[in-house]
């Protein structure tokens, strides 16, 4: 049996909040498969830096919660690339929280960083996608989305939202090439889960490294997940070989949601 040929050389992904974390790790996966890659991120600089670093990328400055920001990213790449093959949906999450203690506005909050982006971006590209008879939006989630993580409520929420409007639209979509997934990413060793386990020793006196250690426990892997090891899920999905999955939820989180 030869070689896999995930069939994404020459196409162009799109990759919001690639300057760090998940996002860095999946933008330099799909530049190793050959596609040109927009690093999207809030300091052009950085971004700029990252798409330097990869085979064939560039990079723009855009924060996806300032409308004007957003609109200049859909202008800025339809104007110079012409299309989007591959949409990656991410970006960063709300603050920790109880549900108990949500109020109107972190709900509002929620859903206004974890979905109407996304739906903007899905709106100006997903057109294209459609004619051409191929595309792939992948979203990076949480296992929040499945299995509702106690101190992020907001989070659960909005990305809630974000699922079930994906779920809808993979349906609208499959018979014109274009697949919907998303990717849950359980404790992935990233800055961001770093700063969830200092807010957590905070909370309860304990040390980081004891928190970490708890968390490590809980995970039938028996460690955090590597952000490549993510990104290898993410770029499957982008793939031409996962044409026949679409509107699926995808687990990358060493076993920790313990039902199917």
């Amino acid at each position: 049996m030869g070689a896999m040929d995930t069939g994404l050389a020459g196409k162009i992904a799109l990759v919001p909040g690639s300057t760090s974390g998940i996002g860095l790790a999946v933008a330099r996966s799909l530049a190793a498969e050959g596609a040109r890659v927009v690093v999207v991120g809030r300091r052009g600089d950085l971004a700029r830096t990252v798409a330097a670093g990869l085979p064939d990328a560039v990079g723009v400055e855009a924060d996806l919660l300032d409308a004007d920001d957003l609109e200049r990213l859909v202008s800025t790449v339809t104007d110079d690339l012409g299309r989007v093959d591959v949409l990656v949906l991410n970006g960063g999450g709300p603050a920790p929280g109880r549900a108990e203690d949500m109020t109107p506005s972190a709900a509002r909050d929620a859903v206004d960083r974890l979905l109407v982006p996304h739906v903007r971006l899905v709106e100006a590209f997903l057109p294209g996608m459609r004619e051409r008879g191929w595309g792939r939006v992948v979203a990076v989630a949480s296992s929040g989305v499945q299995e509702p993580i106690q101190a992020l409520a907001a989070s659960n929420v909005g990305r809630a939202a974000l699922a079930g409007f994906l779920k809808s639209l993979a349906a609208d979509v499959a018979r014109d090439g274009v697949t919907v997934n998303m990717v849950l990413p359980g404790r992935i060793d990233t800055d961001r889960v770093a700063s969830l386990d200092a807010g957590s020793a905070d909370a309860t006196g304990r040390s980081v490294a004891d928190v970490r250690a708890a968390s490590e426990a809980s995970i039938p892997v028996g460690r955090y997940g590597r952000p490549d090891e993510f990104a290898a899920v993410v770029t499957f999905l982008a793939s031409e070989i996962a044409g026949y999955v679409t509107g699926e939820q995808v687990r990358c989180d060493g076993g920790a949601v313990r039902h199917y």
